[in-house]
């Protein structure tokens, strides 16, 4: 176990809720990548190894770190509430701001010849390219594409990553028939998976086809929120009573066994069929702190409720590099289960107890894996812990 609380001491309390990403290098290029906009004036250096990068954000700008090493790379100024979504090519991070997608250059990535990679750096720096407009949500890496969805207008921009590193901001769009807190997902099939709703309910889900022209809906997912991805390209989306398989253009709807069984937050793995989810049971909880989760197999919709030692955040629940079952404690342990049985593997004391703030935009504590690290940060003792999850 690897923490660094001396580096981030400028952090202090302030570190956003769920504003945690890694940039590592493994993306394919067939042309050697320009810095873009800001960072445009650096030139690219190349270096022996792969520079991985953990970006975090905090009350009054973004940090990024050396995810190795744990060591501060850069600081940058930034205005208001912000997220981070990561673009899944190895250099850029998605930065939501209040008028749209920002894209930032993390200043590490690789170009693929032959059997042969070449990694680069340059400067860390905001670039100019932007996507989508107001009120910016959900981000969604899938087939190779990725998938930005505005709330506050509806527009859906899939962005291919590759025209990211080359420092164009070219998007296919879309817009949904009326704006709401939705999310989409692209398919490698030209295919469109969106959610349907306006701005006061949500009803479910639409595939729309590359023409987008309507193949299959359910309407029968109240308060559709949220999406993950599992083996095999299966597709999950959460509702107040349960959850959606989107299997290929067939959809298939798993009810909770509770009346109001609310799975509105899932994590998914390519290596695993098995969907992680949250649960809750109380309709009436301003915010109620789960002791339950859920493991949901998309070949066969079977839904597992498992109890948890402690309570959750939508910000504790995440995938080992095998498809475990990671989750963030309340208790300030992490704890690893097998996603295909339910049995805990292992806990790791990370952190000191915590609780999830009312408000969902403040700081609380927020776990991202990524090749096998769970890094784990904590705002109020102003530090980041990495983990090897599978020991």
């Amino acid at each position: 176990m690897h923490s660094h609380p001396t580096q981030l001491t400028r952090v202090a309390a302030l570190l956003a809720a769920g504003s945690f990403v890694l940039a590592a290098c493994g993306s394919d290029s067939d042309d050697p990548a320009t810095p873009s906009s800001a960072a445009a004036e650096t030139t690219p250096v190349e270096q022996q190894s792969a520079t991985p990068r953990l970006a975090l954000s905090y009350d009054g700008g973004i940090l990024v770190l050396d995810a190795e090493s744990l060591e501060q790379v850069a600081d940058i100024p930034t205005d208001g509430f912000i997220r981070l979504n990561g673009a899944d090519n190895g250099r850029n991070v998605f930065v939501s701001e209040s008028g749209g997608f920002r894209v930032l250059d993390m200043g590490t990535w690789t170009q693929q010849h032959g059997d042969h990679g070449h990694y680069y750096t340059s400067e860390v720096a905001m670039t100019d390219m932007t996507f989508g407009g107001a009120e910016p949500g959900h981000v969604v890496p899938h087939d190779s594409r990725i998938t930005l969805f505005s709330d506050g207008t509806g527009e859906v921009d899939i962005v291919e990553p590759a025209e990211l590193l080359r420092g164009n901001a070219k998007s296919t769009e879309y817009v949904v028939p009326e704006p709401h807190h939705g999310v989409a997902v692209a398919r490698g099939d030209g295919t469109l998976v969106v959610t349907a709703g306006n701005e006061d309910a949500r009803s479910g889900i639409v595939i729309l086809d590359k023409d987008r022209n309507e193949i299959a809906r359910t309407d029968e997912c109240p308060g559709v929120h949220g999406e993950a991805a599992a083996a095999d390209g299966a597709l999950t989306f959460g509702c107040t009573d349960g959850i959606v398989i989107v299997r290929g253009n067939d959809i298939q709807k798993v009810q909770s066994p509770d009346g109001y069984g609310r799975i509105g937050n899932q994590a998914g793995s390519a290596e695993s069929p098995i969907v992680l989810g949250d649960y809750k049971t109380d309709e009436d909880a301003e915010l109620e702190r789960p002791n339950r989760f859920t493991l949901t197999d998309t070949r066969t919709g079977d839904l597992r409720i498992v109890d948890f030692p402690a309570s959750y955040s939508f910000r504790s629940i995440e995938r080992g590099p095998n498809g475990e079952a990671v989750i963030l404690g309340t208790d300030g342990s992490l704890y690893v289960y097998d996603a295909m049985t339910g049995e805990q593997i292992r806990t790791v004391d990370v952190i000191d107890a915590w609780t999830e703030p009312d408000e969902w935009q403040s700081p609380m504590p927020n776990v991202h894996v990524q090749e096998g690290i769970a890094y784990v940060t904590d705002p109020n003792a102003q530090s980041v812990t990495a983990v090897d999850v599978t020991t």
